[in-house]
């Protein structure tokens, strides 16, 4: 009791700033006293508000006070120290609502230092002694305190739980073991909890090499960020001045047009001035000898007339008729039409090399490809709108539906010449070409379908084998026919074994080279899967070859 009391009267002395012994001890107007240092400190930081206020109660006081030493204090505390007062060290604080306290303190309760898991209780250093000075306690299990002691508690013999039971992998007491875990496979609670500790250790290596590990996959990916920004910034930085030299490249041949189109026009004009200068001439002296010839055809004098005559009617030699030298005129529209053949190559031919660069662009990858998908649901993540192009179907297709429809006809569809359009093979392409990460389905009615994927360049007309999905290195195609199917790609067959449904479900990982066709019905049957490198971006095809009316149909999956 002497030693509560002493730790009491510690707290009644203590500075509630510094949490020491009062030094030089003050007390302010509410009645609250502090160190001098601590709350001249404490109030030299409002000066600029000029409100000062006291740190336990808050209350206010303006101006603020003059702080006198309170000799009073100063007496009691040399008084208590010679009776042993000390500061009340950490351990001995008060408990607030996220310590444990003391189960021994009444009144306030001071925080525990320690739990006993034989009392089942936590302790405060002055209620712990006996566990440290008495040897009926030597054999209690002291641990950091904690506040679930009750848990070890058997909620149905209210006894002490030290038995930790296998078969139902649960902690019980020894009234348990005789009851209804009878006859379990059971071990003391310490003996599993020091192979559960072995087990711990093996864990917390397998984690500490796991973060090891991890820590280096992310400093390199950190290398990887750098290069990929360096490289990124270094290609912007050349393609600016490869697209700029090629800029300057159009923008000399246009001033060299247009430099060449104004000399020949100069020079075409000159020409032609010069000859209508002569033209003009001769026609002046036309008319004047014309004059004369009608002046002379008015004379009666014979004499005159006949020695006149021979030199007027004598015409001066001259070229050929102007009308003879003079081309139909065609001025230089012959220009333009070869200006705009130029600009027509020149857009095909960036049209084809850019899917080439963009390929190439997306195809920088660091990281591993995505697991592919495995529910439906996260197939329809990466559903694309895809629609057929009608310039590719071949005559006796019929594409409709908003161009994502094909039917097998018995008569040729009209349509316009296409360098795009299939002449051998009756196969479709789609307008949108795919890259990334792609999903459809395809709906197939009557005996035939071939569902496919392309290479744009794959040829439109010649033999069989070079034009038809599957028959070549530039597409792949899943041949459905009647409930069965194959896959072909290169004039290679693979027989499936798994019926298809009438839905059939295709993914592209066009990076990580995938392609793999599903059957889709209540579940997802992967048909067939393709691991390979696509070195250019891909079309989906439709083929329809069996009989008239087939029809096979891009499903709107959003």
């Amino acid at each position: 009791m002497e030693q509560r009391g002493a730790q009491m009267d510690s707290a009644k002395f203590c500075c509630s700033i510094c949490l020491d012994l009062l030094k030089d001890p003050v007390t302010i107007p509410c009645g609250h006293s502090y160190c001098m240092s601590c709350i001249k400190d404490c109030w030299d930081g409002k000066e600029q508000k000029k409100i000062y206020s006291c740190p336990q109660c808050s209350q206010t006081f303006t101006p603020r006070p003059v702080l006198m030493k309170s000799t009073v204090l100063v007496e009691l505390l040399e008084e208590m120290k010679k009776t042993g007062l000390q500061a009340a060290p950490p351990d001995l604080c008060y408990a607030g609502p996220g310590d444990v306290a003391c189960d021994a303190c009444t009144g306030r309760k001071l925080k525990a230092l320690k739990s006993c898991l034989v009392c089942l209780a936590s302790y405060c250093e002055h209620h712990l002694q006996p566990h440290y000075q008495s040897p009926a306690f030597e054999k209690h299990k002291l641990v950091n305190p904690f506040k679930q002691l009750q848990e070890n508690i058997c909620s149905r013999h209210n006894e002490v739980m030290k038995i930790f039971c296998r078969t139902d992998q649960q902690c019980i007491c020894y009234l348990c073991s005789m009851d209804e875990h009878k006859g379990h496979d059971t071990v003391s609670a310490a003996a599993e909890w020091t192979e559960r500790q072995k087990e711990l250790g093996v864990s917390q290596q397998k984690i500490q090499q796991r973060i090891q590990d991890t820590e280096k996959d992310v400093k390199v990916l950190q290398q990887e960020v750098e290069a990929i920004n360096r490289s990124a910034d270094k290609a912007v930085e050349d393609s600016e001045e490869i697209f700029t030299e090629l800029i300057s490249l159009i923008e000399k041949r246009r001033s060299d047009m247009k430099q060449q189109i104004r000399s020949q026009q100069k020079e075409e004009v000159s020409r032609a001035e010069e000859v209508q200068e002569k033209l003009k001439q001769e026609i002046a002296e036309l008319r004047r000898k014309d004059a004369e010839l009608e002046q002379l055809s008015h004379t009666e004098d014979h004499i005159h007339f006949l020695q006149n005559y021979p030199s007027l009617s004598c015409l001066s030699e001259s070229t050929d008729p102007p009308s003879t030298n003079i081309r139909p005129l065609s001025y230089f529209e012959d220009v333009t039409a070869a200006v705009s053949e130029l600009r027509e190559k020149l857009q095909d031919l960036l049209s084809e090399e850019w899917s080439k660069i963009s390929l190439t662009v997306t195809g920088v990858d660091v990281l591993l490809s995505q697991p592919e998908p495995k529910t439906r649901d996260e197939f329809l993540q990466y559903s694309c709108h895809i629609t057929l192009d009608p310039n590719t179907a071949f005559k006796n297709i019929s594409v409709s539906e908003g161009d994502r429809k094909a039917t097998l006809m018995r008569a040729e569809q009209p349509s316009l010449s296409h360098p795009d359009r299939f002449l051998t093979g009756w196969q479709v392409l789609s307008r949108e070409s795919l890259t990334g990460r792609c999903y459809w389905e395809v709906k197939w009615k009557g005996e035939q379908a071939y569902i496919a994927v392309s290479y744009k360049d794959i040829s439109r007309t010649g033999n069989y084998d070079s034009c038809v999905f599957g028959h070549n290195d530039k597409s792949w195609t899943l041949d459905c026919l009647n409930g069965s199917c194959k896959f072909k790609h290169n004039n290679i067959k693979t027989p499936i074994s798994v019926p298809v449904s009438s839905r059939v479900g295709v993914y592209l990982d066009h990076r990580a080279g995938i392609l793999s066709f599903y059957s889709v019905s209540e579940t997802m049957t992967l048909l067939h899967r393709v691991q390979t490198t696509f070195t250019q971006p891909l079309y989906a095809g439709l083929g329809l070859t069996y009989s008239f009316g087939d029809t096979a149909e891009l499903c709107n999956l959003n």
